[in-house]
Protein backbone atom coordinates (compact mmCIF):
# COMPACT_ATOMS: atom_id res chain seq x y z
CA UNK A 1 0.00 0.00 0.00
CA UNK A 2 1.67 3.32 -0.44
CA UNK A 3 1.16 6.43 1.06
CA UNK A 4 3.15 9.66 1.22
CA UNK A 5 6.22 10.18 3.79
CA UNK A 6 4.35 12.61 5.79
CA UNK A 7 1.35 10.31 6.68
CA UNK A 8 3.75 7.50 8.32
CA UNK A 9 3.16 7.30 12.41
CA UNK A 10 6.48 6.97 14.22
CA UNK A 11 7.77 3.71 14.65
CA UNK A 12 6.44 2.94 11.30
CA UNK A 13 8.66 2.20 8.07
CA UNK A 14 8.34 2.64 3.94
CA UNK A 15 10.82 1.99 1.47
CA UNK A 16 10.68 5.45 -1.27
CA UNK A 17 8.93 4.70 -4.33
CA UNK A 18 8.62 8.12 -6.08
CA UNK A 19 8.09 11.57 -5.94
CA UNK A 20 5.45 14.18 -6.66
CA UNK A 21 7.44 17.04 -7.13
CA UNK A 22 10.76 17.45 -9.26
CA UNK A 23 12.48 20.51 -7.61
CA UNK A 24 12.29 18.80 -4.03
CA UNK A 25 12.87 15.38 -5.47
CA UNK A 26 16.56 16.36 -6.50
CA UNK A 27 17.21 18.28 -2.45
CA UNK A 28 16.06 14.70 -1.22
CA UNK A 29 17.95 12.71 -3.42
CA UNK A 30 21.11 14.32 -2.68
CA UNK A 31 20.35 13.87 0.73
CA UNK A 32 20.33 9.96 0.96
CA UNK A 33 16.60 9.30 -0.01
CA UNK A 34 16.63 7.73 -3.07
CA UNK A 35 13.72 5.40 -4.66
CA UNK A 36 14.21 1.60 -2.90
CA UNK A 37 15.74 3.24 -0.11
CA UNK A 38 14.24 1.96 3.50
CA UNK A 39 12.67 4.79 5.50
CA UNK A 40 11.86 5.00 9.21
CA UNK A 41 9.92 7.83 10.76
CA UNK A 42 10.93 8.52 13.96
CA UNK A 43 9.31 11.50 15.09
CA UNK A 44 7.26 14.36 14.66
CA UNK A 45 7.46 18.08 16.21
CA UNK A 46 4.85 18.25 18.81
CA UNK A 47 2.71 20.39 15.96
CA UNK A 48 3.56 18.11 13.29
CA UNK A 49 6.27 19.87 11.64
CA UNK A 50 8.90 18.94 11.12
CA UNK A 51 9.15 15.56 10.85
CA UNK A 52 12.26 13.34 11.92
CA UNK A 53 13.34 10.37 9.49
CA UNK A 54 16.19 7.82 9.31
CA UNK A 55 17.05 6.71 5.55
CA UNK A 56 20.38 5.50 4.84
CA UNK A 57 21.97 5.67 8.39
CA UNK A 58 21.07 9.15 8.84
CA UNK A 59 18.51 11.12 10.73
CA UNK A 60 16.85 13.71 8.38
CA UNK A 61 14.41 16.97 9.80
CA UNK A 62 12.04 17.38 7.04
CA UNK A 63 9.43 20.04 6.65
CA UNK A 64 6.03 18.49 6.36
CA UNK A 65 5.72 19.74 2.59
CA UNK A 66 8.53 17.83 1.88
CA UNK A 67 7.61 15.12 3.08
CA UNK A 68 4.13 15.09 1.52
CA UNK A 69 5.94 14.82 -2.02
CA UNK A 70 7.57 11.11 -0.99
CA UNK A 71 5.44 7.98 -1.73
CA UNK A 72 6.69 5.35 0.05
CA UNK A 73 5.31 1.61 -0.14
CA UNK A 74 4.56 0.42 4.01
CA UNK A 75 6.69 -2.52 5.07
Amino acid sequence: MEKKLSELKPGEAGVIQNFSDEEIKLKLMEMGCIPGETVLMERTAPLGDPIAIKVAGYQLSLRKNEAETVWVSTL
